[in-house]
């Protein structure tokens, strides 16, 4: 059967598996809205929230990131697993035994404070917006390639189909939709690498293959692409770093602190009956990412060689002539997200680290995934099945941040702050309207994205590290901590790193307000915007503790509860459906 048509019948049937998933499931409460009526088995929500967690950063962002950057994309594997542990272990189970809704209406309460609710929120929508973007220029490259259309008709699109779904269903639809589409995703990513690991190493476990010899040869992968790659004059691939050591600990600590701090992760931690169960669902969910995780630089690595291995083969003494481009090349150049420039007039393409001799003017890092199966020649379903996968991920993580975003807006602003006596009707509307407006203002914003897929989520991160773990971990583990320190804390974290990201990225991200322009030369001891959130963090504990000796520990009561918290048991009983 012709790709195009097989890609159409594959993703269309995953599509109304989703929608009726999100029918079947709709809320019909505000507790089904939010937190699922709080009766999901703790594997299934370990396995949408393995959804939820690998958005198209993690399917398609952060093998590109790794395809281009080498040993260097490490931070995100180590940050990204890493701060999942932490999440895990320091926060999920206290949170779930508080047993509200949301993360602001955690802070809310345990600094006794609407104002601190209300900061919390706002820290929230910064990140979690920020993070849609993100997801945004996932959805619009996936769906790009899915229609052979533009980038920009791509996100229309799909802005389209994640309103339908999220805005229908709240908690409870996008909870199973995303049991659905962990499946999906997983099986999408895991199968391709599998058959490329195969085709370039007999190996059939990519783990085991990318420290193989490649088929045919005494040559090791990874000692083919170092020289593959330092030929045409980049670093070598299995030891560049980050830019500097300072700033690869810095990228790494903001995006374990940010994980850690991610309102629309924490929030599946409450859909659970039992803190028990948020420990068990925590591991479950570890187990399902690590599948995906474990996959990803041999996906990178392995992607790298044969896109390379395709503009000059290796027994081809010539480049690859452009008239004599594959099928591939062809539909990623519809999209426009791959450009060719014939600078010499050859007719050929040359690819080199020389940007004045390297003819593919822009290859971009985040359709590397999606491209890899068709670059290897893989069978079509493989193709349409790497499609749906890719749909699946941008969607089922975008599903999540509205709903963080939508509950915010509702539950902790109006409902708690500006009117509390808003009947439950009234609530979910409001939700639905929040998450309507989030999505047309996120994807306004994707149009023009800050970075890449992955580039644009770790700014998310850093804004969450800068501003709520600290909160959390002082809400938790400082029974005496004090409203006006933790205040104080959120906005300076926030502000400093808004700040700091803004003078190099552009004011809202557009570049051309940018203050400084985002070059090395500029940044604050050689880190990146990117990584600032180690730093904006740093200063959140920090002036949250000069602030707190100022006007002393929290009242008798607050500090009770905090007591309760820690203990590792009890929560209410849970909503069957």
């Amino acid at each position: 059967m012709e790709l195009q048509t097989l890609t159409y019948i594959v993703v269309g049937i995953t599509f109304a598996l989703y929608l009726g998933i999100a029918f079947w499931a709709r809320a019909g409460s505000t507790k089904e809205f939010y937190v699922a009526g709080g009766g999901v088995h703790p594997v299934l929500n370990g396995m949408a929230t393995g959804a939820d967690w690998m958005s198209a950063a993690s399917f398609i962002g952060m093998a590109g990131l790794i395809a281009f950057y080498g040993y260097g994309g490490s931070v995100f594997l180590m940050g990204w697993t890493g701060g999942y542990v932490l999440l895990a272990l320091l926060l999920a189970p206290y949170l779930r035994k508080f047993g509200k809704f949301t993360v602001p209406e955690f802070i809310g309460d345990r600094f006794y404070s609407k104002t601190a609710r209300i900061v919390a929120v706002i820290c929230l929508i910064v990140a979690s917006v920020t993070y849609v973007i993100g997801q945004m220029k996932g959805i619009g490259v996936a769906f790009s390639r899915f229609l052979e259309v533009q980038y920009e008709v791509g996100l229309l699109v799909g802005m389209t189909i994640v309103f339908f779904y999220s805005v229908m269903g709240g908690m409870k639809g996008i909870t199973y939709t995303q049991i659905a589409q962990y499946v999906v995703l997983i099986f999408a990513y895991t199968i391709p690498a599998v058959f490329i690991s195969l085709n370039l190493t007999g190996n059939p476990i990519p783990q085991l293959g990318l420290g193989s010899t490649l088929i045919g040869s005494e040559t090791f992968l990874l000692d083919r692409l170092d020289q593959i790659v330092t030929e045409l004059g980049w670093a070598e691939y299995s030891t560049q770093t980050r830019l500097s050591t300072t700033n690869m600990v810095a990228y790494t600590l903001s995006l374990m602190i940010g994980t850690a701090g991610l309102p629309h992760v924490i929030i599946r931690f409450f859909t659970v009956p039992k803190v028990k169960d948020a420990r068990t669902s925590a591991g479950w969910a570890l187990v399902f990412i690590a599948i995906l995780y474990t996959t990803a630089p041999a996906v990178a690595a392995m992607a790298r060689l044969n896109l390379i291995n395709t503009m000059q083969p290796p027994a081809a003494e010539e480049n690859l002539a452009y008239a004599e481009r594959p099928d591939w090349f062809k539909n990623w150049e519809t999209t426009g997200l791959l450009k060719f420039e014939d600078k010499n007039g050859d007719g050929r393409i040359q690819y080199e680290a020389d940007k004045s001799k390297n003819e593919l003017v822009k290859v971009d890092r985040d359709i590397m995934v999606l491209a890899n199966p068709e670059i290897a020649k893989l069978p079509n379903w493989v193709i349409a099945l790497v499609a749906a996968g890719g749909l699946a991920a941008a969607l089922s993580t975008a599903a999540g941040l509205l709903l963080a975003i939508a509950s915010a807006i509702s539950h902790d602003l109006l409902k708690g702050v500006l009117k509390p006596d808003i009947t439950e009707k009234q609530e979910l509307r409001a939700s639905r309207i929040a998450m309507a407006g989030a999505i047309v203002f996120a994807g306004y914003l994707g149009f023009n994205p800050p970075d890449f897929a992955a580039g644009t989520v770790a700014l998310a991160f850093g804004l969450a590290a800068s501003s709520i773990f600290p909160a959390l971990m002082m809400g938790i583990f400082s029974k005496k901590m004090n409203r006006e320190g933790a205040i104080a804390g959120m906005i300076a974290g926030l502000s400093v790193t808004l700040f700091y990201v803004f003078q190099h990225k552009g004011i809202m991200f557009i570049a051309s307000t940018s203050f400084l322009g985002d070059l090395p030369n500029n940044w604050f001891l050689g880190i990146e915007p990117n990584a600032f959130g180690a730093v904006g963090a740093t200063v959140n504990f920090a002036v949250a503790l000069v602030v707190y000796r100022m006007y002393g520990e929290a009242p008798k009561d607050v500090q009770d509860m905090v007591e309760h918290i820690r203990i590792p048991a009890g929560a209410g009983q849970a909503t069957d459906h």
